[in-house]
């Protein structure tokens, strides 16, 4: 019983950087990829609907996204929701497609960029250690009746360096994703 509440934890903690690279994923870079607009909710005929959804999107370029509606009357409310997302990016409608130049990163924006980046390290952080509150609870849970307390103790400590080994993987992930960051 004790292995599957690890195990489910590891799993959970698996999840919970797996969110954060997805949420780093929308972070502009300085070049552009179509994970950019994974956020962007379109409201497409009275439901928010992803961009990714209503369009293709490609990058034709690393400077330039290209994005084409299956239904080219969304054209109007995809450059509307774009304009309303605080990516800081616009677009030209062309009547057919949409092109959106990413223009290459400032400074002070760069900095701003790393600070969203420690933002979300920060609630993968929260987010590895909840999971970990809640496995040495259930390991203290099966203390008062299957377990005794040492091996309460052990199961916790293991507990414990999956959790250092997770936020060790987030701390890499948040490196890595400054240093694109700040290249030029």
């Amino acid at each position: 019983m004790p292995q599957s509440i690890k195990k489910n934890a590891e799993d959970r903690m698996e999840k919970a950087i797996g969110a954060l690279k997805r949420d780093l994923s929308t972070l502009r870079a300085g070049r552009a990829t179509p994970a950019l607009l994974d956020r962007v909710q379109v409201d497409y005929y009275g439901s928010m609907t992803p961009v990714n959804q209503l369009a293709n999107i490609n990058t034709p370029d690393s400077r330039t996204l290209l994005i084409q509606p299956w239904d080219k009357s969304s054209l109007a409310a995809i450059e509307k929701a774009i304009m309303k997302s605080d990516l800081g990016l616009t677009p030209s409608n062309d009547g057919s497609a949409i092109r959106i130049g990413i223009p290459a990163l400032t400074e002070e924006r760069r900095a701003e960029l790393v600070k969203s980046t420690k933002k979300f390290g920060e609630e993968s952080k929260v987010a590895v250690r909840n999971i970990r509150r809640d496995a040495n609870d259930d390991i203290k849970k099966l203390e008062k009746t299957d377990i005794s307390e040492d091996e309460s103790r052990r199961h916790q400590d293991d507990i414990q360096k999956l959790t250092d080994r997770f936020i060790a993987e987030v701390d890499k992930v948040l490196v890595s994703k400054e240093k694109e960051i700040m290249e030029v």
